[in-house]
């Protein structure tokens, strides 16, 4: 009779332990008898779920988008000088969007502030969903009172032009969502930097002689362009491109503060202006004389290096 209740206890045991979720954490403890039965502790299990259902599942979520584009490099805050600047954000997710966003930088590091007048999300966390569901809320990213007419969540930052995951918790659902943000540097005005991401003619090892290059001319109205490809001269070392714009109506230039004059008098008009670099957005100015008085208008002209080639 002893053997049968032994080997009755021992199945029981058995079972009991196969029966058990993976992961589970179990005790021992004595039986009557003096055999060690297994009994579940609830507290780990417990826990687990709790932060599963605070955590939208990927059938909760819209089309997960890839934000980081072929070719981008990070840019860190080192290579930027202090000061604050307008900037634009990539999502990985339709439904997160932020009515605008500001770069800090300081003291060699950054930060963003995505500022909304949406009252969706209640909370963010400077990680994923599955991290922020097990944090403390004190690590939580609360919606900070601004200067602005909305308020806004302020969050650490790396890098630009990289991404990385943030979480934010749905006020409707109660769920934490995955995201993840990438900051765009090619949104970041020119004085920004350091020192500009360019490729310098140097890098391009180009000989004196005359080339042509596709350029585009961005900001004014977006109602001016110039002649594209344009002309460049290539000696000792420098480069001048010849620009020609769509209208008659621009009466000097200005690139990094030196003024530049009409090389022509009749037709669009031209200028001959140095070319600072290749594969950037260059700032320069143009005086238009086409409104009541003359407007200087700030522009910026993109040379494509893989566009260059001998003007025949």
């Amino acid at each position: 009779m002893k053997a049968h209740k032994l080997c009755l206890m021992m199945a029981i045991a058995l079972t009991g332990t196969l029966a058990m979720p993976a992961g589970a954490y179990t005790e021992e403890t004595q039986s009557g008898d003096g055999v060690a039965v297994q009994e579940m502790s609830e507290t780990a299990i417990d826990d687990t779920d709790a932060v599963s259902d605070k955590v939208a599942g990927a059938s909760e979520m819209t089309e997960v988008v890839d934000v980081v584009e072929e070719g981008m490099t990070p840019v860190y805050p080192d290579e930027l000088k202090p000061g604050s600047y307008d900037i634009e954000m990539s999502s990985s997710s339709s439904m997160f969007k932020a009515d605008h966003v500001v770069l800090t930088v300081e003291d060699n590091s950054m930060y963003v502030s995505l500022y909304m007048t949406s009252e969706a999300y209640l909370y963010m966390y400077d990680g994923t969903a599955q991290e922020a569901a097990g944090a403390d809320e004190a690590d939580y990213i609360t919606l900070t009172d601004t200067d602005e007419d909305m308020p806004a969540f302020v969050l650490p930052l790396e890098a630009l032009d990289d991404g990385f995951p943030y979480a934010a918790f749905s006020k409707r659902k109660q769920k934490w969502y995955d995201r993840t943000l990438l900051f765009r540097a090619d949104s970041l005005p020119m004085e920004a930097y350091k020192e500009l991401p360019m490729t310098t003619l140097d890098a391009l090892g180009l000989e004196d002689g005359e080339y042509t290059v596709e350029v585009e001319l961005e900001g004014g109205s977006g109602r001016a362009s110039v002649e594209s490809p344009a002309l460049i001269t290539v000696k000792d070392g420098e480069c001048t491109a010849e620009i020609i714009w769509s209208s008659s109506n621009y009466d000097f230039m200005v690139v990094d503060d030196v003024q530049y004059e009409l090389v022509n008098t009749e037709g669009n008009s031209t200028f001959e202006i140095p070319v600072a670099g290749f594969d950037c957005a260059v700032p320069v100015q143009a005086d238009t004389t086409a409104m009541s008085q003359p407007y200087l208008i700030d522009y910026t002209l993109y040379y494509d290096s893989a566009t260059i080639a001998p003007a025949s």
